[in-house]
């Protein structure tokens, strides 16, 4: 597929991406709530963003027919987690890293222990948020989401991703676990906002594994990409410090196949992830829109 062959943008993009902040801006505490410096850095750290995994969360549930507003609270929840992990990813005991979003980062704009203290407030707020009666859902699929969420965001999912990434600095690890170090610290997230969705609309089995697939494979390509850009965009087009993997000696998908191979596997990658929706026919035009523009992303 070419850019200009990539579906015309999805008419609700725009919707969404309002609503979400929206949504955001209703669960996180007002900026001059005691403790104040804590909730006013807890929405800097929620600022801005491409909203990748509250988009498809809402896109899955355009696919299965469901209404946004059985969306917002999985779809609030998954940002809040999002947003906390890049504060602690940040930090000088894991990435240091001085930019995030075009903006210093959260340690850097405050201070590492209101830093710390913000990841912990919005992981804690994800599940508050979650767990809210929510008259479209039943006590059974919230349950199911907040088991969802937990297994994505803890040990066997981004949280094990991120001590594995540490744990191999400045080594050459094996393709295979760089694509398990991947599946959990960026796919799972990606992937649970598919199967929340799933959960939120009462989706069928097949539904759910199909969008399931589509979650681990996009998440796949997306880190693929990530890397790639890493290589070539520039720390401005990015927001973060461009070539940090590369200066930290992590193994990445450029540096085990190199450039070019590893943006044919980007491709390749995206395109498994569209043919796993064939299931759902026309219908699937929501996730195949919003996975074109990831695609073609610049950052």
């Amino acid at each position: 597929m070419t850019v200009s062959e990539i579906p015309a943008p999805n008419t609700g993009l725009a919707d969404y991406l309002q609503r979400i902040d929206r949504v955001l801006n209703a669960a996180l505490p007002a900026a001059d709530t005691d403790p104040a410096r804590l909730h006013e850095a807890m929405r800097y750290a929620c600022r801005g963003g491409k909203r990748l995994r509250a988009l498809l969360t809402y896109a899955a549930g355009a696919v299965l027919g469901a209404e946004p507003a059985q969306l917002d609270a999985p779809a609030c929840a998954l940002e809040l987690i999002h947003a906390y992990s890049l504060v602690h990813d940040d930090l000088p005991a894991m990435d240091d890293d001085d930019l995030r979003r075009g903006q210093p980062t959260v340690h850097k704009a405050y201070d590492e222990a209101t830093a710390i203290l913000v990841g912990d407030a919005l992981l804690t707020l994800a599940f508050r948020v979650l767990a809210e009666p929510q008259a479209a859902t039943s006590a059974a699929a919230q349950l199911r989401m907040l088991q969802l969420l937990a297994d994505a965001a803890g040990s066997i999912g981004m949280v094990g991703g991120q001590a594995i990434d540490i744990e191999s600095e400045q080594q050459k690890i094996p393709l295979a676990r760089l694509e398990s170090l991947h599946a959990r610290k960026t796919g799972a997230l990606i992937r649970c906002g598919l199967q929340l969705a799933a959960a939120a609309a009462g989706a069928t089995p097949q539904q759910e594994q199909a969008l399931s697939e589509f979650g681990r494979l996009l998440g796949l390509a997306y880190q693929i990409q990530d890397d790639v850009l890493d290589e070539s965009a520039t720390t401005e087009v990015l927001g973060k410090t461009q070539g940090k993997d590369r200066a930290q000696e992590k193994s990445t998908y450029p540096s085990l196949l190199g450039f070019d191979a590893a943006k044919a596997l980007a491709a390749q990658t995206f395109a498994q992830a569209r043919a796993a929706l064939a299931l759902f026919g026309e219908h699937a035009q929501p996730l195949l829109r919003l996975a074109g523009t990831i695609e073609y992303r610049d950052h």
